[in-house]
């Protein structure tokens, strides 16, 4: 087959191609990138497509190829290792601040005026931050489910009023 031919065949592709992309994707732009990706990874190995195979087999499986490559980078590239005791950063949500100087300011005041609440009603409120779902926070301290909704409720709104002072300054 000539590089003609080839290219022009290839071509002849993009439609299911796309299509493809899109399932893969789930996402139009980041399918038209595969596509891109794929013709150009198909056109600079056309030295290694056999004659008289199947062009649509052999470039489906490029594309398929490139993106499981690329879904594995971005994990590789997304993934933390933490070496804390308690995990400290695999915990914290992927939007967190922890590490920029102005943040650990603003953290370590929330911290100051989380600890200035009554424990009885800060209590609930972390567990509730650690993750503990009512029924477990209820059952640990011995508390109606009621009560401990409205604790956490209630420290939560106390410290939006408190931080607002924060803010503010």
């Amino acid at each position: 087959m000539t590089t003609i031919e080839f290219n022009h065949k290839l071509l002849g592709l993009q439609k299911n191609l796309k299509y493809f992309a899109y399932t893969l994707t789930s996402n139009y732009d980041d399918a038209q990138d595969l596509v891109q990706e794929t013709y150009l990874k198909a056109l600079s190995n056309r030295d290694k497509f056999a004659d008289n195979t199947n062009l649509k087999a052999w470039t489906f499986t490029i594309m398929k190829n490139t993106f499981i490559n690329n879904y594995r980078q971005s994990t590789r590239n997304n993934t933390m290792l933490d070496k804390t005791d308690d995990l400290y950063y695999l915990n914290l949500p992927k939007t967190s601040k922890v590490g920029v100087p102005d943040a650990n300011i603003s953290l370590r005041e929330i911290e100051n005026e989380i600890n200035k609440i009554d424990i009885e009603q800060r209590k609930p409120f972390e567990m509730y931050n650690a993750g503990y779902k009512y029924k477990e926070i209820a059952d640990h301290l011995n508390l109606n489910i009621g009560t401990v909704k409205s604790r956490i409720f209630f420290t939560r709104k106390k410290l939006m009023e408190t931080l607002k002072e924060f803010k503010h300054s």
